[in-house]
């Protein structure tokens, strides 16, 4: 009996460059054909990418968003008028040549001071934002990593603060100096208050991720720990803390809002929605619009960053992509 010899016919591809492979199988009956693929395997951010991308929402949030931030850098680009001139004997009148949206009750051009509202909003909503992931990522980072007492006292920290309500806090602060009211100054009190949900998250991710076997294998090679931490722990861990800053953003610019509602965010000279809003009220049942377009503008843009948060989710979790 003479000894089989198996046969192979590989034919390279120029557009996929796989290998189509025939083989006789042992009984000679017949022919086993395999197509195996040699391109690398995408990554989590490249997967996540090619999810998004089919996704109508994401592309709707993505638009608004970069609108939103679009007027906070170049107003200038969307109305030639100026938020802070205003004529009494255009008090409440309706929508003229050059002002679509008509004019409030000190005769301000409503469209004006939408648009130019756009820039304290955005920067704080942004702003404190980074500030919170920074602050809020190191701590939790910290914790999760080195475990034992030092975890133990960050987590304590962290309870603390937690347990302080964010907008009351920055009310109180407010009130305290309210001589040095600016953007700057909410920023830096609503990063003071805000860093401790995101602390807890990136505490729960690196305490999962410093287990994977990617990081025994870095110890092996004896990579110090904070290469490990900022090679290999945190990259894997970004996903959740992505997540939910995209969220937490629309969050603090409501905060801002509210806090100029309240008379005790930005100072008068400083044209935000939120002082728009509640200089509305006092017109709201003769002339209801004056309210409609800066409270429009605050929801439009704050909605945009929690779809842009769901999307980003969705396509992030591996169970949803299944």
């Amino acid at each position: 009996m003479s000894e089989y010899i198996p046969s192979a016919n590989i034919a390279r591809t120029r557009a996929g460059q796989s290998h189509y492979v025939s083989d006789i199988d042992e009984t000679g009956l017949g022919a086993v054909d395999a197509v195996a693929d040699d391109s690398a395997p995408s990554s989590m951010w490249g997967e996540a990418w090619k999810n998004l991308r089919k996704r109508p929402i994401f592309w709707v949030a993505a638009f608004i968003i970069l609108f939103a931030i679009a007027m906070a850098a170049i107003p200038q680009l969307f109305t030639s008028q100026d938020p802070r001139f205003c004529e009494l004997a255009n008090s409440q009148a309706g929508p003229t040549d050059g002002h679509p949206f008509g004019f409030d009750r000190q005769g301000c051009d409503i469209y004006a001071r939408v648009i130019y509202g756009a820039r304290a909003s955005v920067t704080v909503g942004v702003v404190t934002t980074i500030m919170v992931a920074i602050i809020g990522g190191a701590i939790g980072a910290l914790a999760g990593y080195f475990g034992g007492w030092f975890d133990s006292v960050l987590s304590r920290i962290t309870d603390i603060f937690f347990a302080v309500p964010l907008l009351l806090a920055a009310i109180v602060f407010m009130q305290m100096f309210k001589e040095h009211r600016n953007v700057w100054m909410v920023i830096l009190v609503l990063s003071a208050f805000g860093w401790t949900q995101i602390a807890r998250i990136t505490r729960g991710a690196v305490m999962t991720a410093k287990n994977e076997e990617f990081v025994t294998a870095a110890r092996a090679t004896g990579a110090s720990k904070f290469r490990i931490l900022m090679s290999h722990i945190m990259p894997n861990a970004m996903a959740p803390i992505i997540v939910y800053a995209t969220v937490a953003l629309g969050t603090f610019i409501v905060s801002e809002a509210s806090l100029s509602f309240m008379g005790i965010g930005l100072p008068p000279n400083i044209v935000s929605w939120g002082a728009d809003i509640s200089a509305a009220k006092a017109s709201l049942r003769s002339s209801p619009m004056v309210l409609f377009y800066p409270a429009g503008a605050l929801a439009m843009t704050v909605l945009s960053f929690i779809m842009m948060g769901d999307a980003v989710r969705d396509a992030l979790d591996p169970k949803a992509r299944k």
